[in-house]
């Protein structure tokens, strides 16, 4: 008698917890990304600490991603995120020989980043069927490099270091239809990771004007220190 009103419980609990997600265990979605901030390092290596405090700040960075969901429990979620962040500005940040003398120019400087995140999210007791509020977090794994372009010339990378950190996030689902939602959600990360880059050459044309290039190569540090927003749609299955 005991064990069958057990499984009549269980039977019940798990239809609620069905309906709470409308029978899907699984989710794929697109995100629109904007994250507020990021900075250049110019000189991360420097011994004179102004010069290697020194940054390119970069902002209103707007990226694509793409993520997916599974549902481990009727309140765990794991979940895969990645993304293509791409953010270029112009900045007088480099420092060449022209006429006998040393000048500073205008060049295009940026970044790419790809992260990678896997993240662990827990259902909000005060979701209904059709709102979900999650709070997750987790690790990640961020790949990137450097853009400089000036002139006929520009960089590649010889030497990344690649980048692992945490993140933590809060989101809302809205379910139009039992497989169709949009969602919103913050997330807080600060990835960063330092780039060794070699000049593909070493005298260029500028504007009309023939520029040397000090170095051959040279380090940087990128660090995405800003809030980010995410805006996404989902189908759920």
């Amino acid at each position: 008698m005991i064990s069958k009103k057990i499984i009549i419980i269980l039977i019940l609990y798990t239809s609620v917890s069905f309906s709470q997600y409308n029978g899907n265990s699984f989710m794929i979605g697109i995100n629109g990304v904007y994250t507020t901030s990021a900075k250049i390092y110019l000189y991360p290596y420097s011994s004179d600490a102004v010069l290697r405090n020194t940054s390119f700040p970069l902002s209103d960075i707007i990226n694509p991603g793409l993520f997916f969901r599974y549902r481990l429990t009727d309140d765990l979620i794991i979940g895969f995120n990645t993304e293509y962040m791409k953010k270029t500005s112009y900045g007088k940040n480099l420092t060449v020989f022209s006429n006998d003398e040393t000048v500073t120019i205008n060049v295009k400087d940026g970044f790419i980043m790809v992260p990678f995140e896997l993240s662990l999210y827990y259902l909000l007791p005060f979701s209904t069927e059709d709102f979900k509020f999650l709070m997750g977090g987790g690790g990640a794994y961020y790949y990137g490099k450097q853009i400089r372009n000036f002139g006929n010339a520009g960089i590649s990378s010889s030497e990344t270091h690649i980048a692992y950190g945490i993140q933590v996030s809060v989101s809302m689902d809205y379910l139009i239809t039992n497989h169709i939602s949009i969602r919103g959600a913050m997330k807080f990360r600060d990835p960063q990771f330092t780039v060794k880059n070699v000049y593909n050459r070493k005298v260029v044309d500028y504007n009309g004007s023939v520029l040397n290039v000090l170095q051959s190569s040279f380090t940087s540090k990128v660090n995405v220190d800003g809030v980010t927003f995410i805006l996404g749609a989902a189908y759920s299955f």
